[in-house]
This record gives C-alpha cells, sequence and structure tokens, in this order.
C-alpha cells in the first residue's frame, strides 16, 4: 500500500510541477511560442497543399491545350492540302492563275 500511495503522490507532485513550469512568467512565453510555431506549420502545410492541387489542375489544362493545338494543326495541314485544294478547285470551277494576276510581295 505503502508503494501506492507515493505513486500516487509523485504523479501527483508531477502535475503540480508542470503546471508550476506552464503558468509561470518564464514558462507561459514558451508554451505560446510552441502553439503559434504549430499552427503557423500547419497551416502553410496546409496552404503549400492548396496550391499543388492548383498546380496539377492547370498543367492538366495546359496538356488539353497543348493537344488541342496539335489537333488544329492536323486539320489545318488536312485542308491546305494539294489533294483537297485540287479537289475544292474543281468544285468550284477555278482555273491556275494567269502570269499577270500573280501579285509577288517582297
Amino acid at each position: 500500500m505503502a508503494k501506492t500511495r507515493s505513486k500516487g503522490k509523485s504523479k501527483n507532485d508531477f502535475k503540480k510541477k508542470l503546471k508550476a513550469i506552464f503558468l509561470s512568467a518564464q514558462g507561459m512565453p514558451i508554451f505560446l511560442s510552441l502553439i503559434v510555431i504549430t499552427v503557423l506549420f500547419v497551416l502553410f502545410r496546409m496552404k503549400t497543399v492548396e496550391v499543388n492541387y492548383k498546380i496539377a489542375s492547370i498543367k492538366k489544362d495546359i496538356e488539353k491545350v497543348r493537344i488541342e493545338g496539335k489537333e488544329l494543326k492536323a486539320k489545318k495541314a488536312k485542308h491546305l492540302s494539294v489533294k483537297n485544294l485540287r479537289k475544292l478547285a474543281r468544285t468550284y470551277n477555278l482555273q491556275q492563275p494567269r502570269k499577270s494576276q500573280l501579285i509577288v510581295i517582297p
């Protein structure tokens, strides 16, 4: 029984010492500083994760636009192909221009 009382007393003493340290004029500023640093760390970490999500989303959008640009270039090349232009010329009864109709831009 003596051992259980001494353990209870030592736990009680430990709690009193902790209260005395944290609530003292020297311990309170350190304790509050640690709390503020912890909260700031969590906030910065959350902001970093948020920014990383935005960056990933923007990269995905850039890749979509890049693919769309390639598709449009391929479509343009198809429409400007010699075969397609000759077909359009026959459809609309167009002829080769004469030399007097050509304008050379330097």
